[in-house]
């Protein structure tokens, strides 16, 4: 379960003028993937796919971080990571089957399966303020599951430097190696003249469009999401990853690190 206190609401929807915006509002964790926020972000995107009304979707954020990846506290109370890990799949694959546009947008930092749901979207506009990093490999894991999404969107140089690496990189970067669509001082700014012109295309042209993007992205699921669920599950359990997010949790350097 999640720190939140039951009757608070993870995920906030609403929809204005043909847009819907969906407030991920989890910041005690840094919007971790809690099996509540998903199950509520999850519940948001089904009712915005088939609202006639809705042209694109918003995936944004309240507090200094978009999203940080799996609830690891969480996962240790589940008794392993398969469930979190099989709820990450499906909500990757319905924010790519969505037949709707989604924009991510981004003021503050993301971290590993956090990128996941960037790589997902359809549209990822950010500050340049933001912050971005594949964490896993500093936890003793690997981006197993959100090499699905993001994966396509990277250069081949870029995947090999930050997935093998960790290290935290700009906005600027992320925008240069394809992670994001476009970075500006203000965010807002730049995601407006987008949202107008989803306002001003046709559902069907949009719902039609949208998969000449995504085929590929759907194949991939099909052929590698079960194989990279069990990869993933078998680091999680592993010795080095217990102590890779026990040391996370504690705030300490894990015991490989020099």
């Amino acid at each position: 379960m999640s720190d939140e206190p039951i009757d608070t609401e993870l995920v906030h929807g609403e929809i204005v003028d043909g847009i819907a915006t969906l407030t991920l509002d989890s910041p005690a964790n840094r919007n971790a993937l809690s099996a509540r926020l998903v199950g509520e972000l999850t519940a948001h995107l089904s009712v915005a796919g088939v609202d006639p009304s809705v042209r694109a979707v918003v995936l944004t954020h309240t507090g200094n971080t978009f999203c940080a990846g799996a609830d690891l506290a969480e996962s240790a109370r589940e008794g392993g990571p398969m469930a979190g890990t099989e709820r990450l799949v499906g909500l990757l694959r319905q924010i790519v089957e969505l037949p709707k546009p989604v924009v991510a947008v981004v003021d503050g930092n993301v971290r590993a399966g956090g990128l996941g749901l960037l790589g997902a979207c359809d549209l990822v506009m950010a500050s340049r303020a933001s912050s971005f990093a594949f964490t896993e490999v500093r936890l003793g894991v690997a981006p197993a599951i959100i090499s699905l999404t993001v994966l396509p969107r990277l250069t081949d140089r870029a995947a090999s430097r930050y997935f093998l690496t960790g290290e935290r990189f700009d906005a600027a970067a992320a925008a240069r190696i394809g992670l994001i669509t476009e970075a500006g001082d203000d965010v807002g700014a730049i995601t407006a003249p987008v949202l107008d012109a989803f306002r001003a295309c046709s559902p069907q042209g949009l719902a039609e469009t949208k998969p000449l993007m995504t085929g590929d992205l759907l194949e991939a699921f099909e052929e590698r999401a079960e194989d990279l669920a069990f990869l993933s599950a078998r680091l999680f359990a592993s010795e080095e990853a217990r102590e890779g997010i026990t040391a996370f949790l504690e705030k300490r350097p894990p015991s490989w690190s020099t």
